[in-house]
């Protein structure tokens, strides 16, 4: 099995998808940004480590990575703090992220981004919105120019539903919803599946089983 370090570790889908990694056997180190967290962490099977995103250099955060089989990026400012905020964290974190994983030498890559960014937004977008689409947008471009065995996850609008395992995954979908649940399955299951490398999907609720959509993909 593998090592693998979740960057923003303490989100909702994190916490699920360290549930499931560490469920199949991997070993799971999470950051986080305050050691209270620590213990939601290791609850769901991982191990923390204390990184403020925003404050760390690319080599503070290449040393979280050292020794990891991949990274999975799901950090974000979740709106609080203002555009400003979310570049550093959606945007910049992501940036230096990337740069980190080269540096230690993680090739395995997955970012967990947004369905519908690469959409043009129209001009009276509020700015919070903007700054987090085009944070997403770029973070995702960036990842995609690096090198690095990537797969770019967008899902549709969160709900915490319980996992249902029945998803749509492909390019260009529409809108939609689907569980964090599915989406840490998703997650586990790409870095599972070499087949995935250098794909970039959407994810909302559907009809298939994971398996059979990653499948369809290739």
């Amino acid at each position: 099995m593998s090592t693998v370090v979740i960057v923003g570790g303490h989100g909702k889908v994190a916490l699920l998808a360290a549930q499931a990694l560490s469920g199949q056997g991997h070993a799971v180190r999470s950051t986080i940004r305050d050691e209270a967290q620590g213990a939601d962490v290791e609850a769901a099977g991982a191990v923390p480590w204390t990184l403020d995103l925003e404050a760390a250099d690319t080599g503070d955060v290449a040393e979280a990575l050292r020794g990891a089989d991949a990274v999975v990026f799901s950090a974000g400012a979740g709106g609080k703090g203002g555009p400003e905020r979310t570049r550093a964290v959606d945007l910049e974190g992501a940036r230096r992220t990337i740069a980190a994983a080269e540096q230690a030498g993680v090739r395995r890559f997955v970012m967990v981004s947004a369905i519908g960014v690469d959409e043009p937004l129209p001009d009276d977008t509020a700015d919070g919105w903007r700054a987090y689409v085009e944070s997403k947008r770029e973070a995702d471009a960036t990842l995609r120019g690096s090198g690095l065995d990537y797969t770019i996850v967008r899902p549709g609008r969160l709900t915490d539903g319980p996992a249902t395992n029945s998803v749509r995954i492909g390019r260009g979908i529409e809108g939609g919803e689907v569980p964090r649940a599915d989406v840490a399955a998703v997650i586990a299951a790409v870095l599972a599946d070499d087949s995935t490398i250098g794909a970039q999907f959407d994810l909302v609720s559907g009809d298939a089983a994971i398996s059979d959509a990653l499948a369809a993909l290739q």
